[in-house]
């Protein structure tokens, strides 16, 4: 009798990351460090899980950016945790300097809670007096998020020339009784009286689902040179948050400040303005209610591409090899079509001459019926490009922002319709170029006016461009920001250059820039407090 496969028993573990007296590999400043985390199972090949945010100036980092990864009990699965100096936006790590690494197993870290070792360089030495701390601990999943808001008013001011410039960082306690850090708000420049952007964290983060578990909240001044000062702190609980009725507040103390001046009172004080606890709904339970994950192909016929008829093209068409447009399309398109029930996928390019008239459009159906520009399934995508290709003229420049704003214009549709429809549709452009966009201040403005919609924008860059430009359209160091100075509601932006996993599996790709997409998903719905829609079920059959 053949027996039944074996069902994994996955839990997700979350690794928060603290490194001390790394090494210092910048002359003028300190070292800008970032933890990058790669992962092997069943003795494969090392992958990129992810990485932490990057600290500016600092040798003792704390990290507030952590790991989410799955956990097999059954399973040795590899570890490496690397640390980088970053000097640049680009996303290869082999042009930044390697401050030291460690390798171990995901069990030896759930197992030995928390995990310190010395960094080590690539060929085993010490790196100098490095240290990594790591910590571990089981995420719950669907758990409970607590929404905040926090002001202050008349905080110490810590700067001779202008004001204070503070942002808050958020503590919780740790196993071994240190304080880990799990947010950093934004800094408010010059203001000693700030108010800062709401913000959630997972009541799992905050203090491990225990609502009287202590929590710390810290206020400092931002310095450019990464030595922040101290305004000062308090401790309260999420019970003591959410049990208040009116804007509770809380004196902001600096404990050497009072020890040393008797007449010390306080250095400011923070108010909560806001407070709401909210279910997390996760990406499968807006699937779950029907909502659909609408794919859209935006591809750039620019003359920089270089002649379609020529092999060194990057529209050349060969029948043994498909070009990087083809590659992408199909690696992120296989992925998505998966939700989305019709299969029907409107594909618009831009930078070209169009028959009949050889007019140069920037926004243009693929199939040429832009009444109609859908596609049937992923390869009807590819063969509508082919045709393309040998029909228009290349030409340019290279403007991405119509494509952007024609696929927002649907995604603001769908917005209206979820009074009646709730969690209906999302958009998602996946915007194929092959250099530096032309019309960088309107991408800017369509990228923010498109945060408020739901819509992701997935942007590969083919070719051997200078993509350094694009990398400010990827929210992930801050948020973005139009011309105007309007700033992005959240980040709906990936780039990724094709050229960093040309040597992968086609997976790797659709891995990479799809990581974010369940989470800015989430994140939209969130933001305009909608639920999963609950699908009816269907009635039963007739009866015979």
């Amino acid at each position: 009798m053949q027996r039944p496969p074996t069902q994994e028993c996955v839990s997700k573990v979350d690794i928060q990351v603290e490194c001390r007296s790394l090494l210092n590999k910048d002359t003028t400043s300190k070292s800008d460090p970032c933890a990058v985390l790669y992962m092997s199972r069943s003795g494969a090949q090392f992958y990129e899980v992810g990485r932490t945010e990057n600290v500016k100036n600092c040798l003792d980092p704390k990290f507030a950016k952590s790991f989410v990864t799955n956990y097999y009990f059954e399973e040795v699965q590899k570890v490496r945790i690397a640390v980088y100096d970053l000097d640049n936006k680009t996303l290869d790590l082999s042009d930044d300097d390697f401050l030291g690494q460690i390798e171990c197993t995901l069990g030896q870290l759930v197992s030995n809670n928390p995990y310190s070792k010395p960094l080590l360089l690539k060929n085993g030495q010490k790196a100098g007096m490095g240290t990594i701390t790591l910590r571990t601990e089981e995420v719950k999943e669907g758990g409970e998020i607590l929404n905040m808001t926090f002001r202050a008013a008349k905080l110490d001011n810590k700067d001779f020339m202008g004001k204070s410039d503070p942002f808050l960082e958020i503590l919780k306690s740790t196993v071994d009784g240190s304080w880990q850090v799990v947010h950093r708000t934004e800094v408010v420049k010059n203001n000693l009286n700030p108010s800062w952007r709401p913000f959630s964290v997972s009541l799992q983060t905050l203090c491990g689902g225990n609502r009287n578990s202590q929590i710390r909240f810290d206020i400092y001044d931002w310095d450019s040179d990464g030595s922040h000062d101290l305004i000062g702190g308090f401790k309260t609980s999420v019970e003591e948050m959410i049990s208040s009725k009116s804007e509770p507040a809380w004196p902001c103390i600096n404990e050497k400040k009072k020890a040393k001046k008797k007449s010390y009172s306080n250095s400011g004080m923070v108010y909560l303005t806001a407070c709401k606890i909210s279910k997390d709904h996760s990406f499968l339970e807006y699937i779950f209610g029907g909502m659909q994950v609408n794919f859209t192909v935006g591809i750039d016929f620019t003359a920089s591409n270089g002649n379609p008829q020529q092999p060194t093209s990057l529209h050349f068409i060969d029948p043994y090899r498909p070009n990087e447009y083809i590659q992408a399309i199909r690696s992120v398109g296989g992925v998505c079509q998966d939700y989305d029930t019709d299969k029907m996928f409107p594909v618009l390019g831009f930078g070209a001459k169009i028959p009949p008239q050889f007019d140069v459009s920037h926004e243009f159906a693929v199939n040429f019926n832009l009444q109609n520009p859908f596609c049937a399934g992923i390869e009807g995508v590819v063969q509508a490009y082919m045709n393309c290709i040998s029909q228009v003229q290349l030409y340019g420049p290279t403007n991405a922002s119509p494509t952007i704003n024609h696929v927002a214009r649907f995604a603001a549709t769908a917005q209206q319709e979820e009074g009646t429809k709730g969690a209906h549709a999302y958009y998602v452009l996946l915007l194929l170029t092959d250099g530096v966009l032309t019309d960088m201040s309107n991408t800017l403005h369509a990228i923010v006016q498109a945060s408020k919609l739901p819509m992701s924008l997935i942007i590969v860059g083919v070719g051997t461009a200078d993509f350094t430009d694009m990398n400010t359209l990827d929210g992930d160091n801050g948020m973005l920001r139009a011309p105007n100075g309007e700033v992005a509601k959240r980040d709906i932006v990936q780039f990724v250059p094709f050229r960093d996993f040309k040597q992968a599996y086609p997976a790797e790709l659709a891995r990479h820039v799809l990581a974010e997409v369940p989470k800015q998903v989430t994140g939209y719905y969130k933001m305009r407090g909608l639920v999963p829609n609950v699908l009816k079920p269907n009635p039963p059959p007739p009866a015979q």
